[in-house]
């Protein structure tokens, strides 16, 4: 059955507006697995403007289901990586500016890093994810560098600015989700999905896990994170 992992930064985000102590990303995990969700996930940045470390060991503990790190390949969070041990790491590219980076993390590129990190985690019992565009190249390089998963990024796929655009970038997660299934990959998908958009990607039958974080979040707002979740379950299955 098709999982949905439940992304918590924006509890954080909310938090750190008033750099207080709520409300509480863990708590906001434990609401979110009671609704049926089957896994959490959260972004440390380089910056630390949302997620602190502190949040890791939270989530780590109060986590029942599985728990994925999105994190970038720099040797200062792969420490803490190994600290925290969740479930999973997510390789993510390396901030920029001030918002998250939109597009994947470059494999071919930084292929010897990755593959010394990717080593490095495996050996720590982490299984390790890559967020990588749906390009043959980047999957091609992400089996190459010992990826157990890939998160395929639907980012294009949820700016499409009409019919045909979103046709197109549904066409290239199809293929790539094909491609990853014939070489062995795990395949998971996020970035930017939400109510409207997520019912396509669903319906690919290789993606195991969709990650949805902000549109859930936001719809938590106004109805809770337990409808919030059990709505998004409901559509994607």
């Amino acid at each position: 059955m098709l999982r949905l992992a439940v992304g918590v930064d924006y509890i954080a985000a909310m938090r750190e507006t008033r750099r207080g102590k709520e409300p509480d990303p863990a708590a906001a995990a434990v609401l979110a697995e009671t609704a049926g969700a089957d896994g959490i996930f959260c972004r440390l940045r380089e910056d630390r403007k949302h997620i602190k470390e502190r949040d890791l060991f939270l989530l780590k503990e109060m986590v029942k289901s599985h728990f994925n790190i999105e994190l970038a390949p720099t040797e200062e969070m792969i420490k803490i990586a190994m600290k925290a041990n969740p479930d999973m790491v997510t390789l993510v590219p390396q901030l920029k500016e001030e918002h998250s980076p939109e597009g994947g993390i470059n494999i071919e590129l930084n292929f010897e890093r990755i593959a010394n990190i990717t080593d490095r985690l495996r050996a720590n019992g982490i299984i390790v994810s890559y967020f990588i565009d749906p390009e043959v190249e980047q999957l091609k390089a992400s089996a190459k560098a010992g990826a157990d998963y890939i998160e395929i990024n639907t980012g294009m796929y949820a700016r499409a600015k009409d019919a045909e655009e979103e046709a197109a970038e549904l066409h290239k997660i199809i293929s790539i989700a094909h491609a990853g299934s014939k070489l062995g990959l795990g395949l998971n998908a996020g970035r930017g999905l939400n109510y409207y958009n997520i019912v396509e990607i669903a319906e690919i039958s290789q993606i195991e896990e969709l990650n949805v974080g902000h549109s859930i979040m936001a719809k938590a707002l106004m109805v809770g994170i337990d409808r919030a979740v059990k709505d998004m379950l409901q559509l994607i299955r």
